[in-house]
């Protein structure tokens, strides 16, 4: 797969999709999706879920190969008002990944991912589910997202027990303001060998360098001003206009001066330098974001440029992870 797989999200027919999110129309997601397969990109992400994005992504893909094209999409959200028209019932999985074949006009999704845990569906009905639709020819590899630790664990240990279709990656929040998954979601995909490909890499828009300190409200028209009018806290302007932040910032526009690379280059070329990372899933709804966001390939952040930016991120864990020691025979490290 490319280095960096591209989000179709914000892709679609109307202004704003199903979440009141502004996208890019047609016209313009399809030019974003030409220069991003000139530039040698073939990984692209979506979902069911994403308004009229698989539709939009299906047309283009009539005009490709679309065997050189690696297409992703999830199932688990809601598709409609029924009771068995969202989850990870065998029902609901197979209807969905019939209709999402169907919007994208091709025969078979090359990743389905889990977009997040079903409490309410027994883990092996989705899993035998989804070893069913490999077998089938329909789903070519399966992958996971918005799991933590113990959900992750206990998937990859019953598809290995059962003979089924392995995990191959894990769909995370992952970038300079948010390192949580490297408490033990990172090192449970490299243990056991699965791929990351990180959402929202830029904190959507955060690490961009648009917001300055000073502000007292983020910009209309951006993802972080419909963020904060919806509640979405991981993007949203009261969740992270803090001091954290802000020292992220401070330190990225060091480095952009030392580099001549932009806060977006700076930030997803950290992202992708991180061990296990596959490929971060870029968002851009103009051309100008998506060429800033391709300048992240083919040049690498320095060691010491790489442990300042670590520096700045880290946010002390919470119990249990701020118990664990490389060597639990060694006593505690003093404070």
């Amino acid at each position: 797969m490319s280095e960096l797989c591209l989000g179709a999200m914000t892709f679609g027919t109307k202004d704003k999709n199903n979440w009141g999110l502004p996208t890019a129309l047609e016209e313009e997601s399809v030019k974003i999706m030409n220069y991003f397969v000139e530039k040698g990109g073939n990984f692209i992400d979506t979902a069911n879920v994403y308004g009229d994005s698989e539709e939009v992504l299906g047309r283009w893909m009539q005009t490709k190969s679309r065997k050189d094209l690696v297409i992703a999409t999830k199932v688990r959200g809601q598709m409609g008002s029924g009771v068995n028209d969202l989850g990870l019932s065998r029902k609901h999985i197979m209807w969905s990944v019939e209709n999402s074949l169907k919007r994208m006009q091709t025969d078979y999704i090359d990743l389905l991912q889990v977009h997040m845990w079903d409490a309410d569906t027994p883990i092996s009905e989705t899993y035998s589910t989804l070893n069913d639709l490999v077998r089938s020819g329909k789903v070519r590899y399966v992958g996971v997202s918005n799991y933590c630790g113990y959900q992750l664990q206990e998937t990859i240990d019953l598809t290995k027990q059962m003979g089924w279709e392995p995990v191959v990656c894990l769909q995370p929040q992952y970038h300079l303001l948010c390192r949580s998954v490297e408490w033990d979601l990172v090192k449970i995909c490299n243990k056991q060998g699965l791929g990351i490909i990180p959402w929202s890499p830029l904190a959507g828009g955060w690490l961009s360098g648009k917001y300055k300190k000073d502000a007292v409200q983020p910009t209309e028209g951006t993802r972080v001003a419909w963020a904060e009018k919806v509640g979405w806290r991981p993007t949203g302007w009261s969740s992270n206009n803090n001091d954290l932040t802000w020292k992220v910032l401070d330190t990225i526009e060091t480095i952009s001066k030392e580099t001549g690379k932009s806060f977006a280059q700076i930030s997803l070329r950290w992202l992708m330098q991180k061990p296990g990372v596959t490929a971060p899933i870029i968002g851009a709804k103009t051309m100008t974001q998506l060429e800033d966001n391709m300048g992240s390939i083919g040049w690498n952040l320095t060691a010491d440029q790489m442990k300042l930016l670590d520096e700045a991120s880290y946010l002390e864990p919470p119990y249990p992870w701020n118990q664990q020691w490389n060597n639990s025979r060694k006593p505690a490290p003093k404070k």
